[in-house]
């Protein structure tokens, strides 16, 4: 493979610290073998693979759990690392104080790489979160500030982000992992009606990501995600989807160099012009990522 010098955005990805701030989700113990400290060196050393000849030039950091203070931190981490280009951070969107929240992260340090918001969504019981008052309240103060809004939902919540989409047309929305759909199970079909009727609204796009931890985590191939690959290209076209790895949650699966190749075979047919915008156009454009180098401290 010849190495070019066109970019690769790795359009989501974590970072924590457990000596900083706890993260109570790695309690699980199927979570044991990430239950440690993560950096952007680490990303930095792990992410060697190449995909359509692109090497890893910029990133996306999202949060990870419902705290104001660990997107703060976030923040504060991008200002000074030069590979990450945006942050997604948490704030409570069903606080009535949403707006000053929000204006305060944004006027903090490293508060202009504040792109987007996040809510773990996929672990609220109301099958109607995203439609609560409160909630769309909160959305209306993401967009009334420019910010685009992460939708993590797993696929039996689909039809929130459908109403959600319709209920916001005018709040740019990212779908996280492809809506997490059953690919262990093998139960694609009603994820994949919901997904092409979310793909219709087309201030959507979708993140290629979070798909091997889906599959079956010790025996998935590049075959059994190649039926969700088609869907998501298909649905929603090579100019609205974005890679991600999901790093370093992927290491459950494999890794991020072994989702790198996989997207890699995935990817064997499309255009260059599709390859651009999978592996960094549309994350460029969505999260108003800079097209040129930055250097330490730059903002």
């Amino acid at each position: 493979m010849t190495l070019t010098t066109a970019p690769l955005i790795d359009a989501h990805h974590h970072l924590w610290d457990l000596g900083r701030r706890p993260q109570p989700w790695l309690d699980d113990p199927a979570l044991a073998t990430i239950r440690r400290t993560f950096t952007p060196d680490d990303l930095r050393t792990t992410a060697t693979q190449p995909i359509a000849g692109r090497r890893l030039h910029s990133t996306v950091a999202v949060q990870c759990v419902p705290d104001v203070h660990e997107t703060e931190d976030l923040l504060a981490i991008a200002e000074r690392e030069p590979l990450i280009g945006a942050v997604v951070g948490w704030a409570d969107l069903t606080s009535p104080g949403i707006g000053d929240q929000l204006d305060g992260l944004l006027a903090g340090p490293g508060g202009a790489y504040l792109r987007s918001l996040r809510h773990l969504v996929q672990g609220e019981t109301d099958p109607e979160w995203l439609q609560r008052p409160d909630v769309e309240r909160g959305l209306a103060a993401v967009r009334d500030r420019g910010l685009r809004y992460d939708v993590l939902v797993r696929s039996h919540q689909l039809d929130q982000a459908i109403r959600l989409a319709g209920r916001f047309p005018d709040l740019p929305q990212v779908l996280d992992h492809a809506g997490k759909p059953s690919i262990a199970e093998g139960e694609l079909a009603d994820w994949q009606r919901q997904l092409r009727t979310l793909a219709a609204h087309r201030h959507v796009v979708c993140k290629v990501s979070g798909l091997i931890t889906e599959a079956d985590h010790e025996k998935w191939t590049v075959d059994d995600i190649r039926p969700v690959w088609d869907v998501l290209l298909s649905a929603f076209g090579s100019d609205r989807l974005m890679f991600g790895s999901d790093w370093p949650v992927a290491n459950l699966a494999g890794g991020w160099n072994r989702w790198a190749a996989t997207v890699d075979d995935l990817l064997d047919g499309c255009t260059a012009d599709e390859n651009s915008a999978i592996l960094a156009g549309t994350a460029t454009t969505f999260y108003r990522l800079s097209r040129t180098e930055r250097t330490s401290g730059s903002r």
